[in-house]
């Protein structure tokens, strides 16, 4: 009896324990049919400053829903100099995203096409792109999907992202003055830069420019477009009818607007330093409040102003400004460039597991993936009231203020790794994927940032600028993510273009002023030498190109 007793009992245990281990196994396998926890390997040509190792209660949560982690790398300068390397290992991690660079790998052969797995395994994927999927090919002679672009969809953008930046306390100091023109942008920076030499007891500096590696384009070379009446489009400015590119420096407009920088330096405007200052240079410089001016996009500077802001120093935060060379062109930040196929992320060769690979991007895309990746755990970073998810005053608070929020959450730190939903586009609840609002912007701004705003006769720094509705939307997208092939004459060429602009701008800039159209002239020959003419053919070629395939 004794021993009958002990089998049934052993019996119950075992029952026990598989129901306990079934248990956990549909726990972690929620959305992966089934299969046990993976790792991927990801690299990324961005850095990520709020990278989590997973370890935050979002990413734990995607693990769990999932089965995924990722063990990343990401590049800390920002380039793309270890994509050829990877092609010409023939090693590659399980995810990539290369930003410009996806030609070499596809080129090498290191992308799987995701047609068939989006087709069979990612339902999420095909809705969030929608009638933007014919984008999503790879060139007129190769419809393959080698990269899923990671830009958000159907976006409503409520926040310039690109300007010219003046301090609060500069334009309340001076009475607000108008700030349309350089010249504008210039004598308010004199002005306030007289009055106090010194701020916080370092000598105060009028106009601080990057140009760390890549990051001379968006600070300090990309500005030209803008100021001449022009859309971002790389290296190339695209004529709006013909389609003909021609490298932007080549323009009549820009020459200009690179001497009134050269005027900046000789007037002591300029920062000495701006072109051999490293990146942390420049945000702990800025961080500092003793930078008047600056001329960026956005987020390379976003750092800086939350520390600004963390700190308390809220009159040394930065406004954002249209300003042109002359009134007579139009600042086109809100040029509208249709969705953006081109850059984001790809599955690559070595992959074992593409299946789960591409469900775990899908999961990313879904509805429930998207609300967590934006909103964060019910419970935990918003609650549901009346039907509708509600950001406590404290948490969002913590929002528009800690620097580290998304390291310590986890919301947003998984964002560019699939496409997503925009600001404005509603879920199946009808409420906004984004936490973003024009009500919420308005809400984030400091007390001294409305008092600014509101001496200008506007509620939003969007309103200063002309509207998307001014402007035609660009048939080519951005010419700046239409890839080029790997070793191609137009790689090489452009290569030796950059190399040549990395010498000559700065060189130009910091010249006497007697001496610029000396060194202007010299930087246009060299450009010829290099084959910018041929250039210039090429990529009228794929311009042309893309428009056809994006037509079709």
């Amino acid at each position: 009896m004794r021993g009958k007793a002990k089998n049934i009992l052993l019996s119950i245990l075992l029952a026990f324990v598989v129901v306990i281990a079934g248990c956990s196994n549909d726990k972690v396998n929620k959305n992966d049919n089934g299969d046990g926890p993976v790792t991927f390997t990801l690299y990324s040509a961005d850095p990520h400053s709020q990278w989590d190792n997973m370890e935050s209660p979002v990413s734990k949560k995607v693990t769990e829903e999932t089965g995924v982690t990722l063990n990343a790398e990401f590049d800390v300068g920002g380039g793309e100099q270890k994509i050829p390397l990877m092609a010409a290992s023939g090693e590659y991690p399980d995810l990539i995203l290369p930003k410009g660079s996806a030609g070499t790998l596809v080129d090498a052969g290191a992308l799987i096409d995701l047609t068939d797995l989006i087709e069979k395994h990612a339902p999420n994927l095909k809705k969030i792109y929608g009638d933007y999927f014919n984008r999503l090919k790879w060139s007129n002679e190769d419809p393959s999907i080698y990269i899923l672009p990671t830009s958000a969809v159907d976006h409503n953008y409520w926040t310039p992202g690109n300007g010219f930046m003046l301090q609060h306390d500069v334009v309340k100091e001076l009475g607000y003055p108008k700030i349309r023109t350089v010249k504008d942008f210039e004598n308010a920076i004199r002005e306030y830069k007289e009055k106090y030499p010194t701020i916080d007891g370092q000598p105060t500096l009028g106009l601080s420019l990057l140009a760390d590696d890549w990051r001379i384009m968006i600070s300090t070379t990309n500005p030209a477009f803008f100021a001449t009446g022009a859309s971002d489009d790389g290296e190339f400015y695209i004529d709006p009818e013909t389609y003909e590119a021609t490298m932007h420096y080549r323009r009549a407009e820009e020459k200009e607007y690179f001497r009134w920088l050269n005027h900046m330096n000789a007037e002591g405007l300029l920062d000495p330093e701006s072109f051999v200052q490293k990146y942390d240079q420049y945000l702990a410089k800025i961080s500092s409040g003793r930078v008047l001016g600056l001329i960026d996009a956005d987020w390379e500077v976003a750092d800086a102003q939350r520390a600004l802001k963390e700190a308390g120093k809220h009159e040394r935060m930065h406004g954002m400004y249209p300003v042109t060379l002359t009134e007579e062109y139009k600042h086109h930040n809100f040029q509208d460039t249709g969705y953006l196929g081109g850059w984001g992320i790809g599955i690559s060769v070595d992959c074992e597991d593409p299946v789960r690979a591409i469900k775990f991007l899908d999961y990313l895309a879904s509805e429930e993936g998207q609300i967590l990746q934006q909103w964060g755990i019910e419970g935990e970073h918003y609650d549901i009231v009346d039907g509708k998810r509600v950001i406590p005053e404290e948490e969002m608070n913590e929002r528009n203020n800690n620097a580290n929020y998304a390291k310590e959450t986890g919301i947003g730190v998984l964002k560019g790794f699939a496409p997503y939903y925009g600001d404005g586009v509603t879920d199946s609840t009808g409420q906004t994927y984004t936490i973003a609002s024009p009500d919420q912007i308005k809400d984030s701004y400091t007390d001294v940032e409305k008092e600014v705003l509101s001496n200008y006769g506007v509620e939003m720094w969007k309103d200063l600028y002309p509207q998307k509705e001014e402007f035609p939307v660009k048939p080519w997208g951005a010419a700046y993510n239409i890839p080029v092939e790997a070793g191609s004459d137009l790689e090489v060429i452009m290569q030796k273009s950059l190399d040549i602009v990395k010498k000559r701008i700065p060189e130009a800039i910091l010249a006497k002023p007697e001496d610029f159209d000396k060194v202007w002239k010299t930087f246009m020959e060299d450009l010829e030498k290099a084959g910018v003419g041929e250039a210039e053919k090429e990529y009228t070629k794929l311009v042309k190109k893309r428009v056809e395939l994006w037509e079709e």
